[in-house]
């Protein structure tokens, strides 16, 4: 008889022999460097469809819609296939202008699939930003190699400051303080807590001097923001950690509790306070059903990842 088993990137241990997972997590050691996601592609976009070498590479010099629709062969999602889109045809306007274009932060998922579509083209070159090595939400510049020549001034860093002793503040409650002041999503990178001294944010570097004048207030705490260098950004590399456990439910309340040891409701209130994402996509369900490939972060916590392995039992 076969029992199906989970696999996840975090702590393990075992519970009620229902479900196996095995969970994986990223646990963070203080670390200051600086520096930005660097990668540096070559592409152009093609009219025919794609003709690949044997290194993968597209050697056409002009795109149409169809080409577009080759290169996303094999992503799933509906909306990073439609946001790649748009990478993609930016890349095609900054070929054709010889001109460099920035694209506003992008999710984990978008950046990969971005990257990987233009690894496959040819002549234009591609640099992705998120202010440190790890960072999650990036934004991408694009451009022939003889324009773009050095990393772009596109994203920067402020230092959000208050008397955070006595009132602690979420991931939530920081990124709800900064949208309020009415900027888009997609123009703020992360968010890095730093407990009692408050945050760190990556930010687009045109909203520095509008971020420091419009932002206040944190929850109830008053704050003040500072530009700070990029390499004064206080990040934790994360290590990785292997384990199973098992569990009865494939819902994130019960996977995420038992992969970062915390109890059932501590997580919901985590999950009511928009500290939860699945695949970086903010939860608002208890009961959400995760799948394997699954990534589920914790703000503060780590990240894990979700994996089914099948075990067989002897009758």
């Amino acid at each position: 008889m076969a029992a199906k088993s989970l696999g996840i990137l975090l702590p393990t241990f075992l519970r009620r022999p229902s479900r196996a997972f095995l969970l994986s997590i990223h646990n963070k050691n203080s670390n200051k460097l600086s520096n930005i996601h660097s990668f540096s592609h070559h592409f152009t976009l093609g009219s025919p469809p794609p003709i690949l070498g044997s290194s993968g590479i597209c050697q056409l010099a002009h795109a149409i819609k169809g080409d577009i629709d080759v290169l996303l062969n094999g992503v799933g999602d509906k909306n990073t296939i439609e946001e790649v889109k748009h990478i993609l045809e930016m890349a095609r306007r900054a070929s054709s202008r010889r001109e460099v274009f920035h694209s506003n932060f992008l999710t984990p998922p978008v950046l990969k699939e971005s990257m990987l579509a233009l690894e496959k083209l040819a002549d234009v070159k591609a640099v992705a930003q998120g202010g440190y090595p790890q960072a999650e939400r990036c934004r991408i510049s694009v451009g022939l190699p003889e324009v773009l020549t050095s990393d772009p001034d596109t994203v920067a860093a402020l230092s959000i400051t208050g008397n955070f002793g006595f009132q602690s503040c979420s991931h939530g409650d920081f990124l709800g303080a900064i949208l309020g002041t009415g900027i888009a999503r997609d123009r703020l990178g992360d968010i890095l807590l730093q407990g009692e001294r408050g945050a760190q944010i990556v930010i687009d570097s045109d909203l520095v001097d509008f971020i420091i004048a419009a932002l206040d207030q944190v929850g109830r705490v008053p704050v003040s923001c500072t530009k700070i260098p990029l390499s004064a950004l206080d990040y934790e590399p994360p290590r990785t950690k292997t384990f199973k456990t098992v569990e009865a439910s494939l819902r994130v309340d019960a996977l995420a509790s038992a992969g970062f040891k915390m109890s059932r409701s501590k997580l919901v209130d985590l999950i009511s306070n928009g500290d939860v994402r699945v695949n970086w996509t903010p939860v608002t369900k208890n009961g959400t059903i995760l799948k394997t490939g699954d990534i589920v972060s914790v703000s503060g916590k780590g990240r894990l990842k979700v994996s089914f392995q099948q075990d067989f039992v002897s009758p």
